[in-house]
């Protein structure tokens, strides 16, 4: 079963289960309140409303309030040296449509349940994951500087005795002989 909806002057089309994003609504998170302004639904049986199907009505949920991404607003008038840039972001509000009852009472209801995000509870869960990584971060720190430090002492044995064969293989190889050449007089 699906129903067409109307809220902040646009049309949606739904079904159980489905989040939808809407224009902002005064309303709290995790609240629970039913849509009446339904113009159609459809499914086994359709219904037209004229202009809205009456005792239809979609139930859902508030599941997030928040700003969409920034556009960028831009006006130019050439040759005249007026440019204006302004940015705006659009509030929306996220719905999980949780049932959609028909005029006739047949009901259909979503699987799964609503997930809320709250983006206090979101913050104040990320600053405790951070605080916890620091605590844990600074042991991680102490061992890896050891273990980079134990990498640069064995690092600087490997040179040593790189160098040390190279200095003895030196010693070892015998000077070659010298080949005489005879030098040409030349008649001037």
């Amino acid at each position: 079963m699906f129903a067409i909806i109307r809220t902040g002057g646009k049309q949606y089309r739904v079904q159980a289960g489905d989040t939808v994003r809407v224009e902002k609504l005064e309303k709290n998170l995790g609240d629970t309140f039913d849509l009446t302004d339904i113009l159609m639904v459809g499914g086994d049986k359709a219904f037209i409303g004229e202009p809205v199907v009456k005792n239809a009505k979609v139930t859902v949920t508030v599941v997030r309030q928040a700003k969409d991404a920034k556009i960028i607003v831009f006006k130019k008038k050439r040759r005249q040296g007026y440019r204006r840039t302004a940015g705006h972001r659009q509030p929306f509000t996220e719905l999980f449509v949780q049932a959609i009852t028909s005029p006739e009472g047949q009901t259909a209801k979503a699987e799964t349940k609503a997930h809320v995000i709250d983006p206090k509870k979101k913050a104040e869960r990320q600053a405790a994951h951070v605080q916890q990584l620091k605590t844990a971060g600074k042991t991680a720190v102490v061992e890896a500087k050891k273990k980079k430090a134990a990498v640069k002492v064995a690092a600087k044995k490997k040179a040593v005795t790189r160098v040390a064969k190279k200095k003895t293989a030196a010693k070892k190889a015998k000077p070659a002989a010298k080949k005489k050449t005879a030098k040409k007089a030349s008649k001037k």
